[in-house]
């Protein structure tokens, strides 16, 4: 039985709130720089608390969805994350935009750990699930750019905090409206698939590399877009707005890899997806490096889907080898370990930029984590085809 109508396009809303409302600032920060008198280098890491509590919190987060309600903890997501944008747009100084993007990220860990757990609950098709939830948090990754710099460019960078902040909130007003009987599902848990000991071990090992590097990958593209295409589309676009235009273009087309790759997920083995997926982010952040203006939006373009195109892999490894009744703490341990490392992904990007004055060192460096990733999943075992297999004929 699915999941009721209205009870998944909150859900799925609040995937998009989630990410859009983390990724405003990158863009965002392009036009705080005069305001504030420092340039991207300095400003950038004011959203390093944001991504750290993105990733600490979740294991909380996840814990109190299954001791005490997961519907219960989306609406303080809503209320809670809308709030912290609020507050994050009207602060005084550097040092309350760190504390508001830090607020920020202590609410939108809620999501990743609870609202995916409800999503796969009960789900026979839990990649077409995943797959459609992707698009929808894809999008609030394209949109944040757009919206941040139309609001930016129009209003002001501090309307590019409070306008989404108070539609969330809006949203979370009407999620708790829902009637009572679409809070919950009635139908009883689908078992877990079965591996032995050693294999249900690798699988998680191999989880957490491709967690980890997929984590900073992600994270060190969504950031840096912006301004890589500030520099190298110079030909195409010189203001904040047009830049903002262009990634979301970019993000929208790739958030389609979530729903091919869901289908196929469905139909396949895990690793005969995961593998191509990983392989082809290798040549294609080499590109990355040192491409220019069409080309390089082409690429872009490429890169991006396959980035993109792994998250449902990592979930439907999560959905498929854990028991329903603590499936939201295993997420929760998941995305501690995706967004503790996408952390990394703050540093690492001011450092590269810093030191050398472009990207092209950093998208070597992310390439070299993709390759780590694609070792990883050849190592994925041969018999979690057959485990699958048994899983759908019982």
């Amino acid at each position: 039985m699915s999941s009721p109508r209205g009870m998944g396009l909150f859900l799925n809303l609040g995937h998009a709130f989630d990410h859009l409302l983390m990724l405003i600032f990158p863009t965002v920060v392009l036009a705080m720089s005069e305001e504030l008198g420092r340039g991207y280098a300095e400003l950038l890491p004011l959203s390093l608390g944001g991504f750290v509590a993105f990733g600490a919190c979740s294991i909380p987060a996840g814990w109190l969805a299954d001791r005490w309600s997961r519907f219960g903890m989306m609406a303080v997501f809503f209320f809670g994350i809308g709030g912290a944008s609020i507050l994050t747009g009207l602060a005084a100084g550097t040092a309350q935009i760190a504390l508001g993007l830090t607020l920020i990220g202590v609410f939108a860990a809620i999501y990743h750990p609870v609202g995916i757990a409800m999503l796969v609950a009960h789900r026979e098709d839990v990649g077409r699930v995943l797959g459609v939830n992707g698009v929808f948090g894809n999008a609030g990754v394209a949109f944040s750019a757009l919206i941040a710099g139309a609001l930016a460019d129009t209003v002001g960078w501090r309307a590019a905090f409070i306008v989404p902040g108070a539609i969330a909130i809006a949203v979370g007003a009407a999620f708790v409206r829902l009637p009572r009987e679409a809070q919950g599902r009635a139908q009883a848990a689908r078992p877990a698939a079965r591996l032995s000991r050693a294999d249900l071990a690798r699988v998680f090992a191999i989880l957490t590399v491709a967690t980890a590097c997929g984590g900073v990958i992600f994270n060190a593209t969504t950031i840096s877009m912006p301004k890589v295409f500030d520099e190298r589309l110079a030909a195409l676009t010189h203001s904040t707005l047009g830049i903002g235009i262009l990634v979301c273009g970019v993000y929208l087309i790739a958030a389609m890899a979530q729903l091919c790759v869901g289908w196929w997920l469905d139909r396949h083995s895990l690793k005969s997806v995961f593998v191509p997926v990983v392989a082809l982010q290798v040549p294609l952040f080499a590109l990355a490096g040192t491409t220019e203006s069409y080309f390089m939006l082409a690429t872009a373009v490429a890169m991006m889907f396959f980035v993109f195109g792994q998250i449902p892999i990592n979930d439907a490894m999560i959905a498929r080898y854990t028991a329903e009744e603590w499936r939201a703490r295993a997420y929760a341990v998941r995305y501690v370990v995706s967004f503790g490392a996408s952390a990394l992904a703050v540093p690492l990007v001011a450092w590269t930029y810093r030191s050398s004055g472009d990207f092209r060192l950093l998208y070597y460096a992310l390439g070299v984590l993709a390759f780590v990733t694609f070792t990883a999943a050849l190592l994925f075992p041969a018999e979690e085809e057959k485990a699958a297999a048994r899983q759908m004929t019982a």
